[in-house]
């Protein structure tokens, strides 16, 4: 072997690979002797992996799934329309239709219309029977009328030919209108036979496509292999076949049920649809063995059925027993902005506390969200920025074209979210400190104190209206501070001097026009006591994380008549609240509303509030720093003891409560014990050993304390 040659190796040609001697293939490697062959066992096991991947890439590459799709939606359209078009024939030829009817008259108690669809039934069968009965004695019919169609056509043919054959002068004539006769069936034969092979070609196809057109109109393909734009429905008006159909596939067993059994009828359970705002509204009457509450623990599918989102789906429960109402949004349109508020469009705005309504904007109807605030408490809640201030807000500019209303507010974020108010609040406390929870709290408590004096003054049901305001009061209620008596500024219990004060309010501030509007974070029973929440007669909220939460916010009642902050989009439904209690129109058997409200921004916040200005007579607002007003306990308890020489400390408590209940109602013994040993009066007991509390010793303690006084500020 001395000639060169040429191997492809792996694809690749070895040019020049000469022979190798007996000696060194002997002392070669393995490798060396057959290259080819460790070559194909080493890409054994290779080929195995590449092969698999290749396979993966194929199956989930784009365009196998596109495939994949077009292949299961083309196929659903052709045994779905098949399936459609046996059951339309059937229900034709057969009395299936009118058994249903039937059923769902029953179902839904109509007996009378139950009647109606059996004697139609009745009606069907007499005519089937009649069309049948026929059908025996139609071949005899037919023979007759053939022999004698036959002997009419002969004569016509025969006459037609005589009078040929008289008009000619040729015999042969007599015979010509039967010869053409006789050749126009021959070219009818040779036609039909040449267009029945390409017909007997083409109605198969025909009939496939006729049944694919049927499938395709009626979308009967799985709804993952359907377009995106017709899966979606974006914009798909809402049908009553729709809405059965949705309410078919929630998987409720007894409304699946009840639903099969009534078949296309099953729309009898739907009033008619109407438009409302930007959606519709239709109320669905549940078979029997259906709760309202099952639907509503399916709103996100039933939304998904609707081809709607969740939050463009609302469900609640009308008067009508065993029934709801369900308001479906047309597509994208909560996502859409309202208009802007009239108090930035129209200058002219007038306000009036007691007859008046606050435009605060629209609900999901699209009608104007008007609320009265004449002598209601009010309560907002929510999660941190989702337009609890501005909501609250909206409703104070509005109210602040009233002259005779006073503003007393305490913003305990202190950004200056309220800083408009200046000039138009009597107190205006901005700021989140400790401090400032003090001054908000003595604010209050200086309201309570005019509500004291109000509800024993005569005039006092018709004194001029005081709102007192106080942002963010989650800071309040969670504030430690206390004051020189240990006694909690802030807090949930009852001893929390901010809650006796919003307490007291809501138990009679309303009848002599003094009335509370709080706002606040993520209620708990931390954050907004059980006790205060409830005594708000407008309670309403943005969004919120959870159900419970919700319930605080608005009340179980509400919650379970279909109210769902809960189920509102954090950061989308900005400014969107749920609104229940009185104070704002209600449909008739309804516990809530949903307002999307007007934003305010900033800038026209201060335009508004300068309009109300020149409205009303200025006033100077207090801030933070200058105390609301000082209590002095020492010198009102030497005040309530006035000329008598000792009193007994029991009836020293209730004379202080009398003077001051904002602030005395909740002393006790030990309370009052502490007070009279910071300033060294001791025990005083009678011979009987009842403690009582001796006037020349308050006095000598006021002395003492007076000239202490004097003395630090000479130094």
């Amino acid at each position: 072997m001395t000639d060169s040659i040429v191997r492809p190796i792996n694809g690749h040609a070895i040019e020049k690979l000469h022979p190798i001697s007996p000696d060194a293939l002997d002392k070669a490697p393995a490798a060396l002797v057959d290259p080819v062959k460790p070559l194909v066992k080493q890409s054994g096991p290779r080929l195995h992996v590449r092969t698999g991947r290749l396979v993966k890439r194929v199956a989930t590459h784009d365009r196998t799934r596109v495939a994949g799709h077009l292949a299961v939606r083309h196929g659903g359209y052709l045994v779905g329309g098949t399936r459609i078009v046996i059951r339309r024939t059937w229900d034709a030829r057969s009395a299936a239709r009118y058994e249903r009817m039937i059923r769902a008259a029953e179902a839904a108690g109509n007996l009378d219309e139950a009647k109606e669809w059996e004697e139609r039934g009745q009606q069907f069968r007499a005519a089937r029977h009649r069309r049948r009965m026929e059908m025996l004695t139609s071949p005899q019919q037919l023979a007759k009328s053939a022999v004698a169609g036959t002997a009419v056509g002969a004569g016509l043919l025969l006459g037609t030919g005589v009078a040929l054959a008289i008009a000619n002068e040729n015999i042969a004539d007599v015979l010509a209108p039967t010869l053409f006769l006789v050749d126009a069936i021959r070219w009818a034969v040779i036609i039909g036979t040449v267009v029945w092979g390409v017909a007997s070609m083409i109605l198969p196809w025909a009939i496939l496509a006729g049944l694919w057109a049927v499938g395709r109109q009626m979308h009967t393909a799985p709804e993952w292999a359907l377009p995106a734009s017709v899966r979606s429905g974006d914009g798909a008006p809402i049908t009553p076949s729709i809405v059965v159909t949705a309410m078919r596939d929630l998987g409720v067993s007894a409304l699946k049920t009840a639903i099969k059994e009534m078949g296309d009828v099953g729309a009898q359970m739907l009033s008619p649809i109407v438009i409302a705002g930007c959606g519709v509204e239709v109320d669905v009457h549940l078979p029997s063995g259906v709760s309202t509450e099952e639907i509503q623990n399916r709103r996100r599918k039933l939304a998904e059925n609707l081809n709607r989102h969740e939050h463009e789906v609302f469900i609640t429960i009308p008067p009508s027993p065993r029934t709801v109402r369900l308001w479906i949004a047309d597509s994208g349109a909560l996502d859409e902005p309202i208009g802007p508020s009239p108090l930035v469009t129209d200058m002219e705005m007038t306000a009036n506390y007691k007859t008046g309504r606050a435009p605060w904007g629209q609900d999901l109807r699209g009608d104007a969200a008007l609320i009265s605030l004449f002598q209601r408490m009010l309560l907002i809640t929510g999660l941190s920025n989702q337009g609890k201030t501005a909501s609250l807000r909206a409703l104070a500019l509005w109210l602040a074209f009233d002259p005779k209303v006073e503003f007393r507010l305490g913003d305990l974020k202190g950004i200056g979210d309220w800083s408009m108010f200046k000039g138009l609040a009597t107190v205006l406390i901005e700021g989140p400190t400790d401090e400032h929870v003090k001054a908000v709290t003595e604010m209050a408590e200086e309201a309570v104190r005019e509500m004291n004096r109000r509800l024993q003054s005569p005039d006092g049901k018709t004194a001029h209206p005081i709102v007192v305001i106080i942002d963010e009061a989650q800071v309040a209620y969670g504030s430690g501070a206390v004051d020189d008596f240990k006694i909690p500024y802030g807090g949930s219990k009852t001893t929390s001097r901010y809650f006796r004060a919003i307490k007291a309010i809501h138990d009679q501030g309303r009848a002599v026009n003094i009335t509370t509007w709080e706002g606040t974070q993520d209620p708990t029973n931390e954050n907004l006591p059980k006790r205060s929440r409830e005594g708000n007669h407008i309670r309403s909220s943005l969004v919120l994380g959870t159900e419970s939460q919700a319930r605080m916010a608005i009340g179980d009642s509400a919650i379970d008549g279909g109210a769902a902050p809960h189920k509102l989009r954090q950061g989308l439904d900005k400014g969107t609240v749920v609104v229940a209690g009185d104070g704002i129109k209600l449909a008739v058997g309804q516990t809530s509303v949903t307002v999307r409200t007007h934003y305010i921004d900033e800038d026209e916040a201060y335009a508004i509030a300068e309009r109300a200005k020149q409205r009303r007579t200025a006033v100077a607002t207090r801030d933070a720093a200058e105390p609301v007003e000082e209590v002095d306990p020492l010198a009102d308890v030497a005040a309530v003891i006035g000329d008598q020489p000792r009193m007994l400390n029991q009836e020293v408590l209730q004379r202080l409560a009398e003077r001051n209940p904002g602030y005395y109602r909740e002393w006790t013994f030990p309370t009052l014990k502490k007070l009279l040993d910071d300033v060294g009066h001791g025990e005083y007991k009678t011979d009987g050993g009842r403690m009582h509390v001796s006037r020349d010793r308050i006095a000598r303690a006021l002395v003492e304390r007076d000239q202490g006084d004097e003395e630090s500020v000479d130094e």
